[in-house]
């Protein structure tokens, strides 16, 4: 398996990626790639199950619909994404200062490696109709984030760790943007540096 397969469902549902089989795995990464690399809107279950080896019968034996197939791509990006950055500032992060700084470090990689195209959360909203149960998945996981970022603030001794998180959490999809749209060179990096003058003003001497 795959990261993305690897992942971690939630609540047992059907799609969830420790349940899938085989088969069900090998749709879930290609629906994911597909997904990403051409829009949620412009793939089909036709192709998705063609690019797999499968038949949209086993697709939709395994998924349900291309909904819920769209909901467990995401939930499965989202997982991935949370385990990553964890470890990353789990790894390069020092003292409490340095692990907030250190989730730059990790967008920077993630940017670079899985995410040329932009934020996969913000892609979702945009095209998704307000009523799809994939905009709860994108709005979680954004929730998540800032939750995720004040925990860090308050650890490092912000004087108001929700206002540096949501700080933080503007220059995170800042800098997503601007390296989607090639219009600021090492995005990521620079957000950094914004974000250690933010903290050093933010947090208590």
């Amino acid at each position: 398996m795959t990261a993305i397969s690897k992942t971690v469902g939630r609540g047992g549902r059907r799609g969830d990626p420790q349940r899938l089989t085989p088969a069900g795995a090998r749709i879930l990464e290609t629906a994911s790639r597909l997904f990403y690399d051409q829009g949620i809107r412009a793939v089909g279950v036709e192709a998705i199950a063609e690019e797999a080896g499968v038949t949209k019968k086993t697709l939709y034996d395994c998924f349900g619909s291309k909904d819920d197939l769209i909901v467990a791509y995401l939930r499965a990006r989202d997982a991935l994404w949370r385990s990553t950055l964890e470890t990353y500032v789990s790894d390069h992060g020092g003292a409490p200062q340095e692990r907030l700084l250190a989730t730059f470090g990790a967008l920077h990689a993630w940017l670079r490696e899985r995410n040329p195209r932009g934020c996969a959360f913000v892609n979702a909203h945009v095209e998704l109709p307000e009523s799809h149960p994939g905009q709860e998945v994108a709005r979680e996981q954004k929730v998540w984030l800032l939750s995720y970022m004040e925990v860090l603030a308050a650890e490092a001794g912000a004087r108001r760790p929700e206002a540096l998180a949501e700080e933080l959490l503007i220059l995170h999809e800042g800098a997503c943007i601007a390296n989607s749209m090639r219009s600021v060179d090492e995005a990521a990096v620079r957000a950094q540096e914004s974000a250690a003058v933010l903290i050093a003003h933010a947090v208590d001497r």
